[in-house]
């Protein structure tokens, strides 16, 4: 949350040029406050594991966020419970009518099919379509990020040679992107795909930036320059078995995988994993949620989105 201070302060200076978000007094005695409405389209087959850990991630801040869960109508899920879905999850038509705040669109295993042959494809395309005009800022994670970009400007998405698994080194390329406020210049975050997104096709696209990459795991966060639209190629919610269970699963399954890299110290899957992605996962989703959706997003829902008016905070 923003520091409020003085303009005539000395130290005002010395903080943006750090990045610091600071607030004068007249904006700060403006501001109106209502609980944040954000919703999760969760496309994973393991719902409630990753419902859990968006939410501990979204919790994790002093902002107040109403949550509503999201399937798919098209797509039948095999791994979680009719119930569980009937109780705590919508579809995409309860919603239409409703205007959010942010929206997260999680990855989905099914990256190594073309984007057309997902059988929710149509759906999904129908709920980005939405978002354009009922949500002020949209995180999209891994394989919806993919789709993400591949839908809206055509970028697309390669088969890696072998699966992008573990936590790897990424460097933040923009010192005052609001997003990358607190990262350290190198920080960890897993993945776990077997295909990628290029540079070299990211660069053909106007009104988008690269905000942080890996040398070996490629591009790592890539935003539009009015902070409407935030892709993540990486798994930065994971919690810390989760590497190791997908790993033990495949394994079990006879499937060809390796050691997810820089996981196991020593690479040895017989020790416990080390975390070292918590930290810049919980600033990620923090910044995403001050600064790309409270700072900017109306108070009056029926004016979202309002993303055209941001300023890098």
């Amino acid at each position: 949350m923003p520091v409020k201070i003085p303009s005539t302060l000395p130290a005002r200076a010395t903080l943006e040029n750090e990045n610091i978000f600071i607030m004068g007094e007249e904006r700060a005695t403006h501001q109106d406050i209502r609980p944040l409405r954000v919703a999760i389209l969760n496309l994973m087959p393991t719902k409630i594991a990753t419902e859990t850990q968006l939410l501990r991630l979204l919790g994790n801040s002093p902002l107040q966020v109403d949550i509503t869960l999201v399937h798919t109508a098209t797509h039948d899920s095999k791994n979680t419970d009719a119930e569980h879905l009937l109780n705590h999850y919508v579809t995409f038509d309860a919603l239409r009518n409703e205007k959010f705040d942010g929206l997260i669109i999680t990855g989905a295993p099914v990256e190594q099919m073309p984007f057309k042959e997902v059988d929710y494809w149509d759906e999904l395309t129908h709920i980005m379509d939405w978002a354009e005009t009922s949500v002020e800022s949209t995180l999209y994670i891994c394989w919806g990020a993919q789709a993400g970009l591949y839908y809206r400007y055509g970028v697309p998405k390669y088969d890696l040679p072998r699966k992008m698994f573990g936590v790897f080194e990424h460097r933040t390329l923009s010192s005052s992107e609001s997003l990358l406020r607190g990262f350290d210049d190198i920080f960890f975050a897993p993945h776990s795909r077997h295909t990628e997104i290029r540079r070299a096709d990211l660069e053909k696209v106007s009104g988008i930036q690269i905000l942080a990459e890996s040398d070996q795991a490629g591009i790592y966060i890539v935003a539009t320059k009015d902070g409407r639209h935030i892709f993540v190629t990486g798994h930065s919610e994971y919690d810390p078995l989760t590497l190791k269970s997908e790993y033990d699963r495949d394994v079990k399954k006879g499937l060809p995988i390796h050691v997810p890299a820089n996981y196991y110290p020593n690479d040895d899957p017989t020790r416990a994993p080390q975390v070292r992605w918590r930290g810049h996962s919980s600033l990620l989703f923090a910044n995403w949620l001050n600064y790309y959706v409270y700072q900017v997003t109306p108070y009056d829902p029926n004016e979202i989105p309002r993303g055209s008016t941001r300023t890098n905070f």
